[in-house]
């Protein structure tokens, strides 16, 4: 009688603990979703809101920075004369003086030296600073200009890359940017003005979009799609006025 006994009741105690440790197993995976949701809120929340609110605090910082650095830099007077361009006399057959191109010191890796605007955008008809070098602590700060590329205002290609969802997303709205639209770029020797020519979609390894061109060109760029680094979108746009607008294309 006790072995039967003993026979119907290992049984159902053994149900009972499968049960209890399936319970156990659901609640505890249900804690660790709820927070796993909590934690990938409050990343997003750090990614999309806090950064941006630091990086608008510390836009205002670095414009004041850029204002002082247009004051205090050296800016030079250089002889300049277009590629190609052939060489100007007066009506006596003796060559004419070049003309002169403004020219300024380089930057500072990390420095503030100029602000660009684009008045048909909201999040930049304010200005936002631009910065020397596009390392993650450069982007961060602001707009980045690519060092190994020509200042802008300067004949050649300006390159410059920014955010479009993090730490301020300067250039969150690119994909708005029609040819003809105005971009300016103030630095300590004036406000030089580009339009917008050309919007392509590139992928993250073609450089040639960063390499050299004739006349004097402004190139932006930044990830595409949004929230996503998969593919660039990149601003091509040329100088049409500003300071070494009409020296530069002669």
């Amino acid at each position: 009688m006790s072995n039967l006994l003993t026979e119907r009741t290992e049984p159902v105690a053994s149900a009972a603990q499968r049960d209890g440790l399936l319970v156990r197993i659901i609640r505890i995976s249900g804690w660790l979703s709820i927070w796993l949701g909590l934690f990938l809120l409050g990343f997003v929340a750090h990614q999309l809101v806090l950064t941006t609110f630091l990086a608008q605090q510390n836009n205002t910082v670095l414009q004041a920075e850029a204002e002082v650095y247009f004051a205090e830099v050296t800016v030079n007077e250089v002889p300049y004369a277009p590629p190609g361009a052939p060489e100007l006399t007066d009506p006596d057959d003796v060559p004419l003086p070049p003309a002169v191109l403004l020219v300024e010191e380089p930057p500072q890796p990390g420095e503030a030296f100029a602000i660009i605007r684009i008045p048909s955008l909201d999040r930049l008809k304010n200005g936002w600073t631009v910065v020397e070098g596009v390392s993650r602590s450069n982007l961060k700060n602001g707009v980045g200009h690519m060092p190994s590329t020509p200042l802008p205002g300067q004949p050649g290609n300006s390159v410059m890359s920014g955010h479009r969802t993090t730490f301020g997303a300067p250039f969150h709205e690119f994909d708005e940017l029609q040819p003809g639209d105005i971009i300016e770029v103030e630095t300590a020797i004036g406000i030089h003005i580009y339009e917008v020519r050309e919007t392509i979609i590139v992928r993250p390894t073609e450089f040639w979009v960063t390499g050299p061109r004739d006349g004097a060109w402004l190139t932006l760029t930044t990830c595409h799609p949004k929230f996503s680094a998969r593919q660039r979108l990149v601003i091509f746009a040329e100088l049409v006025g500003g300071p070494n607008a009409a020296v530069i294309s002669g």
